[in-house]
C-alpha cells in the first residue's frame, strides 16, 4: 500500500474502514520509502508501543520538544511544565474560557450561520492557550499562522517538493520565533508577569536555567498541541453529533452526560491520530520484525476503535462505559494538557447546545481535512443553526 492511498484527502477525512481493514488483515504495516515508516493499528500492538518505554524510543526525527525525550531528560522537563497545568491552575482557567466563549459566539449567534472550526473552536483553543503562556492579544494571528507552519511539518516525510516545502516553511519560521523568544525572554526578566512564559524564563532544572532553545521547544509544543487538539475535539464532537441525532437528543435530555460523550468522541474521531516511537532494537509486533532505528507510527485512532477492546465500537454512544481510549496517550507521555482540553470542551459544548436550537453543515461537499498527516478534524466547517431563545435574548 503506497502512501498516496494511505494519506490521502478522502481517507484523511475518513480512515476508519482502511482502519478495520488493516486491523483484520496486517495489523503492522510497512510503509515504504519516501515515508518509510511502519504504522501498528490494534489496540494491545499501540498501547505496547506507547508504555514499553524500555523497547520503543521517543527520541524521534522530530522537533527538540520535551515529548520526543526519555528520561530522564522527559522526566526532568516534564516535571517542569507540568507546573503550569496542576488542577487547580486548569480550574482557574474556567471563567476566562467561557467568557471567550461567550464573546465569540455572540459575534455570530444573531447571524444564524458561522464557520465552527475557523471562527470558533480554532480562536477559542488559540487565545486561552496564549493566554496561559502570556502572548499578547496582538500576536494571536501571527501564532496562528505559526501553529499551521508547525503542524505541517508532519507532511516532511511524504517526499518531493511537498515535504521541501514543509521542512523550509518550519526553518523560517522557528528563525522567526527565536527572536521573539530572545525579546519576550529579556522582557520577563526586566518585568516578570503571572504566566507561564515567566514561569519557564525563572525555573531551574538541576541548578540550571533553561536555554532559548529550551523554551523555544516548549512555547512551540503548545501553540502547537495546544490549539489542534482542543479545536479538532470540538470540532470532531459536533459533526458526530450530526450524524447521530439520536446521541445528541438523549444529551440534550442528559446535560450530566456531557462528560462521557467527550470521552467517546475522543474515542470514536481521535484528534491526534499517531504517535511517533523508534524501536531501540529489533523488535517482533505480531509476527513481523520492526528494526532498530525505523520510525514506528502507533495508529491511535485505530486501537480506539478495535473491537476487541470497545463492544460494537464502529457506534459512538455516549453512555460507553468503560472506555479506555488511547486518544491522550498512555504512560510516561501521557499529553499534560489532556485536562484543559477536556475542560474548553466541556465548556464549547454547553455553550453550542444552549446556543443553537438545531444546527447543520452548510455545504453539502465534503468538508477539507487540517493541514497535518497526523491529526483529525476540519480546516473549515460552516454551519447552520436555529438560534434557541437564550441565544436570541
Amino acid at each position: 500500500m503506497d502512501i498516496g492511498s494511505i494519506f490521502s484527502e478522502a481517507v484523511r477525512r475518513d480512515p476508519y474502514p482502511l482502519y478495520s481493514q488493516m486491523r483484520a488483515a496486517s495489523p503492522v504495516l510497512r510503509v515504504p520509502p519516501p515515508f518509510d515508516a511502519w504504522m501498528v493499528f490494534d489496540y494491545e500492538g499501540v498501547r505496547r508501543a506507547l508504555t514499553d518505554v524500555e523497547t520503543f524510543s521517543s527520541q524521534v526525527p522530530a522537533p527538540q520538544w520535551f515529548i520526543f525525550f526519555d528520561p530522564p531528560s522527559h522526566t526532568k522537563l516534564r516535571g517542569l511544565i507540568s507546573r503550569a497545568f496542576t488542577p487547580a491552575v486548569v480550574a482557574g482557567q474556567e471563567a476566562r474560557i467561557r467568557e471567550i466563549s461567550r464573546t465569540l459566539l455572540d459575534a455570530h449567534s444573531h447571524r444564524g450561520e458561522m464557520d465552527l472550526a475557523t471562527e470558533y473552536s480554532a480562536p477559542l483553543a488559540m487565545r486561552v492557550i496564549s493566554g496561559m503562556i502570556g502572548i499578547p492579544e496582538s500576536e494571536w494571528s501571527r501564532f496562528r499562522a505559526w501553529s499551521d507552519i508547525i503542524m505541517r511539518l508532519s507532511f516532511s516525510r511524504s517526499g518531493g517538493e511537498e515535504a521541501e516545502r514543509a521542512k523550509a516553511d518550519y526553518r523560517a519560521t522557528t528563525a522567526e520565533m527565536a527572536v521573539w523568544i530572545g525579546e519576550m525572554i529579556a522582557e520577563r526578566l526586566r518585568d516578570p508577569q503571572p504566566d507561564l512564559l515567566t514561569r519557564l524564563v525563572e525555573a531551574e532544572v538541576d541548578g540550571q536555567r533553561l536555554s532559548s532553545a529550551e523554551i523555544l521547544g516548549f512555547v512551540q509544543l503548545l501553540i502547537a498541541a495546544g490549539q489542534e487538539t482542543t479545536a479538532n475535539l470540538i470540532d470532531n464532537m459536533m459533526l458526530v453529533l450530526m450524524e447521530n441525532p439520536g446521541e445528541l437528543e438523549l444529551l440534550r435530555l442528559n446535560a450530566e452526560l456531557l462528560p462521557n460523550a467527550i470521552e467517546e468522541a475522543l474515542r470514536f474521531r481521535s484528534p491526534l491520530q499517531w504517535i511517533m516511537r523508534v524501536p531501540r532494537r529489533d523488535v517482533e509486533v505480531h509476527g513481523q520484525t520492526i528494526p532498530a532505528g525505523k520510525l514506528v507510527l502507533a495508529v491511535v485512532g485505530s486501537a480506539n476503535r478495535d473491537a476487541k477492546y470497545f463492544p460494537n465500537a464502529d457506534r459512538f454512544d455516549i453512555r460507553r462505559e468503560p472506555n479506555a481510549h488511547l486518544a491522550f496517550g498512555h504512560g510516561i507521555h501521557f499529553c499534560l494538557g489532556a485536562s484543559l482540553a477536556r475542560l474548553e470542551t466541556r465548556i464549547a459544548l454547553s455553550d453550542l447546545l444552549g446556543r443553537f436550537r438545531s444546527f447543520e453543515l452548510a455545504e453539502k461537499t465534503p468538508w477539507v481535512p487540517r493541514q497535518a498527516l497526523n491529526v483529525l478534524g476540519p480546516a473549515s466547517m460552516p454551519i447552520r443553526f436555529e438560534p434557541s431563545a437564550r441565544a436570541s435574548a
